[in-house]
């Protein structure tokens, strides 16, 4: 058991610990605080939206926030899991496997962008710490933008 002081992690297992085991695990992926309020927000002013969904059926990975009519994908990113720039502070303890996750992250989200831009849609990305007025006020711009374009109805 985890909570046993004899528990040693299983073999293979990245936790250094039973505690620091326990702290990963109750990380969420998906439904943070700063998703929830921005999608609270988005949706007071009428709009509509799937929740961690693919943008692209044959990609495999999810957006926080789908506008498919609009094709806009947003994703509100971790500070710590995305590298923030502002925020990030490299792991003291198992530094190489955090530093080499935390880069590959980064590495996977800029070529998310790329697949998702060549397919024609518009990726919005904010950190945690932003705004999260200031975020729903951009996501709902550019939604309301990519729906009304000259010659194109939609709903």
């Amino acid at each position: 058991m985890p909570d046993d002081p004899q528990w040693e992690a299983p073999e293979g297992s990245w936790a250094s610990s039973a505690a620091r085991r326990r702290n990963m695990q109750a990380i969420r992926s998906r439904d943070t605080k700063p998703e929830k309020l921005i999608r609270r927000l988005v949706h007071a002013q009428g709009l509509r939206y799937r929740v961690a969904a693919r943008p692209l059926p044959d990609l495999r990975r999810t957006a926080d926030m789908v506008f498919r009519p609009a094709k806009v994908a947003v994703f509100i990113d971790g500070c710590y899991w995305h590298g923030c720039p502002e925020h990030y502070v490299p792991p003291k303890t198992n530094s190489g496997y955090w530093s080499g996750k935390v880069l590959r992250n980064m590495e996977r989200d800029r070529d998310t962008d790329q697949r998702l831009r060549d397919a024609g849609w518009l990726v919005l990305r904010f950190w945690e710490h932003e705004s999260a007025e200031v975020c729903s006020l951009a996501v709902c711009r550019a939604v309301a933008d990519r729906r009304i374009q000259p010659g194109k109805v939609s709903r």
